[in-house]
């Protein structure tokens, strides 16, 4: 499509980890049976007062601060009115002119080229309840309403129309999901909800400063089915274009089994919502202290902790990328290097062993039984020399269902690498005489059969014995 430009913005809602509602005591864990977890302020009954939940504060500054924001002094919830039946007040607090947090960004990088998506603002709001429509014998007749949902808290961080493709789009949205979980702002868990994602797509003939007419994508809750639902809406607009027809703006959702975006409702303007300031709750006032407070108190943050992982340990890019994935993984990985006094090999086996481990039995690195002190044992009696790193897979795998250390199972199983020589010869003796058609093919050139006597003496031994002496013995016997 040369003759036009992808334009496009984000529209992130995030779950704030908190253990109650927004303005009431209710709790906001996910999946207790519908309508329990309600009370007369989520359910907007007569009467009720919403009370700031100040922990909610906390982490939507902390997230503001991470992503270079302006926070503001003075901050104002306001009402957004309109009529669905998941919405119990008929209205939704907000923010809307005078928002928590303006400004600021991140960085990302798509093959190879980085580029900064700067942010319009980050507000606070309540989340809505759930129109169930399916599910139930009169689903066809009938839609179901749990409010469990209504009053959760979220803060909504919307980005510029900065991203030029659907690529570029969905690695934003990953970047930021990795930070919003690093921060323990948010637990990333897109399939529950609590972290969902608004698309603004427009296209523009290509050079041109103006934006054409916007489609709002709502509610997409995976990288790649938000870059899929783009992709799909830039060939529809360019497609309505070039045959001489006109955007209509409008609310889309996307259909991830045929690959396709349908017409929802008509796009809202703001003053469709008939926003007015929040009689029941006063300003939101940050003062500076608490806000430096909450500065001091950030962590690390991903991109300097690969930084310092390539600088303090020599790793290389890709590794110090793969081990600040998760912050908890980050964490891991550097106890088990500080243990171990060799960084490489504890990169190495956390990337190897415990990733996949974690990947075969769908766990986090959170709930690995496995210490990285234990670990770091492991990695110390292979760089000794008592186990090959053969053996010391196996020995992982043991460590990881029982607990045991490494040296407990080495020592009870027999499994210390064997380096004596008289110890090996034997072996090696049996497998030369074993394979004299191999032993021909090696002195008359075909050096690649060496390895097939390295795999056979090291099969005799259980994998015990040292591969480096191995290596020498038969060298010896092929003279």
């Amino acid at each position: 499509m040369p003759a036009f430009e992808p334009v496009i913005g984000l529209e992130i809602h995030a779950q704030l980890l908190t253990r109650t509602k927004i303005f009431c005591g209710c709790p906001t864990a996910f999946g207790a049976p519908p309508n329990t977890h309600v009370c007369p302020v989520c359910l907007g009954l007569p009467g009720a007062l919403p009370v700031l939940n100040g922990h909610a504060v906390e982490l939507a500054v902390t997230a503001a601060l991470a992503l270079g924001c302006n926070v503001q002094a003075r901050s104002v919830f306001a009402r957004k009115n309109y009529f669905y039946p998941d919405l119990p007040k008929g209205y939704q607090i907000s923010q809307y002119e005078l928002p928590l947090a303006t400004g600021g960004g991140l960085e990302i990088e798509v093959e190879g080229a980085r580029k900064f998506v700067h942010l319009t603002r980050i507000h606070m709001e309540e989340d809505a309840g759930k129109s169930l429509h399916e599910g139930f014998a009169d689903s066809d007749r009938k839609t179901y309403l749990d409010y469990n949902r209504s009053g959760v808290p979220l803060i909504e961080i919307v980005s510029e129309p900065d991203m030029r493709s659907a690529e570029e789009a969905a690695h934003f949205f990953e970047r930021l999901r990795q930070m919003l979980v690093w921060l323990g702002v948010n637990d990333g868990n897109m399939e529950e909800g609590s972290l969902r994602c608004d698309a603004n797509v427009s296209v523009r003939p290509a050079g041109s400063a103006m934006l054409g007419t916007k489609t709002e994508v709502k509610n997409v809750n995976s990288f790649r089915h938000l870059q899929k639902a783009i992709e799909y809406e830039i060939g529809r607009h360019v497609d309505v274009i070039t045959h001489g027809g006109r955007i209509v703006q409008e609310t889309r959702l996307f259909d991830a089994a045929q690959g396709k975006t349908y017409s929802m409702r008509s796009k809202e303007e703001a003053h469709d919502y008939r926003y007015f300031p929040e009689p029941d709750l006063p300003p939101l006032v940050i003062v500076e202290a608490r806000r430096e407070g909450l500065r001091a108190a950030l962590p690390e943050l991903p991109e300097a902790r690969s930084a310092r992982f390539q600088a303090q340990y020599g790793l290389p890019a890709y590794d110090a990328e793969l081990l600040t994935q998760t912050r908890g993984l980050a964490d891991y990985f550097e106890a088990t290097a500080t243990a171990a006094g060799n960084p490489k090999a504890a990169s190495n086996w956390v990337m190897g062993e415990v990733l996949r481990t974690m990947k075969e039995r769908g766990v986090a690195i959170e709930q690995v039984p496995l210490a990285p002190a234990a670990l770091a044992g492991l990695v110390r009696i292979v760089e000794k020399g008592t186990i090959s790193s053969t053996v010391a897979k196996d020995v992982f795998g043991k460590m990881y269902d029982t607990g045991r250390t490494a040296d407990d199972i080495v020592a009870a199983e027999g499994l210390a690498q064997i380096s004596d020589t008289s110890a090996l010869e034997p072996l090696v003796r049996s497998v030369v005489e074993a394979h004299a058609d191999v032993m021909a093919e090696i002195r008359a050139g075909k050096d690649r059969k060496f390895q097939f006597l390295v795999g056979q003496v090291m099969k005799a031994s259980r994998g015990k014995a040292d591969p480096k002496l191995v290596t020498e013995l038969l060298k010896r016997a092929i003279g």
